[in-house]
């Protein structure tokens, strides 16, 4: 196996994806890996679960260097100079960005943009060490009543297409139980 590769996590939520991705990580690199959280804690109940999930990221033992990266994940992987990293998750980071330009008149394609940057950060992290990345899946249900939600999951679904197709690894991650899917993919 490549020191130098990207995985893809994707689920529903509480599938057990973060789990999955942690333990993976913590074989990957037993002497430690960078771990960027995307969460913002908006009100109290997001507030008490970033701090459970720092809690236990600290129970485990394991050497976790924590980065808060609600916004600048592209520019934060460009500069990581560690071999390993975790980043849970990229559908709270896409919130996260078309929350930050709504308003604008451009912003579709600002979000548009910020995918693309991201892609060409995943790359380029993947070029020098292990990448793994959480994501939900978001299009197994229904269409979203408003224009927000629909442009979110219009996003999502396209960014973890484009995250997938760059991924050496992807796994589908539900009640717990992790299935790649990635060697299993029907070449058409």
């Amino acid at each position: 196996m490549s020191n130098h590769r990207i995985i893809l996590v994707t689920g529903g939520a509480r599938s057990g994806k973060s789990t999955f991705a942690e333990k993976y990580m913590m074989k990957l690199a037993p002497e430690g890996s960078s771990y960027y959280a995307t969460a913002q804690p908006f009100d109290q109940e997001m507030k008490d679960r970033i701090i459970r999930h720092q809690q236990d990221r600290e129970k485990s033992g394991f050497a976790w260097k924590g980065k808060e990266c609600p916004l600048e994940l592209p520019e934060q992987l460009q500069q990581e100079t560690s071999h390993y990293v975790l980043v849970d998750c990229l559908t709270i980071w896409l919130s996260n960005e078309l929350l930050a330009v709504e308003q604008q008149p451009d912003a579709e394609q600002l979000l548009a943009d910020r995918i693309d940057q991201l892609e060409e950060a995943v790359k380029s992290f993947g070029s020098r060490g292990t990448v793994i990345l959480v994501t939900n899946e978001v299009g197994s249900g229904v269409v979203p009543a408003y224009e927000l939600g629909r442009t979110f999951r219009d996003h999502a679904g396209r960014l973890n297409q484009r995250m997938a197709a760059l991924a050496d690894e992807v796994y589908l991650v539900t009640a717990g139980i992790p299935i790649e899917l990635k060697s299993r993919m029907v070449q058409l």
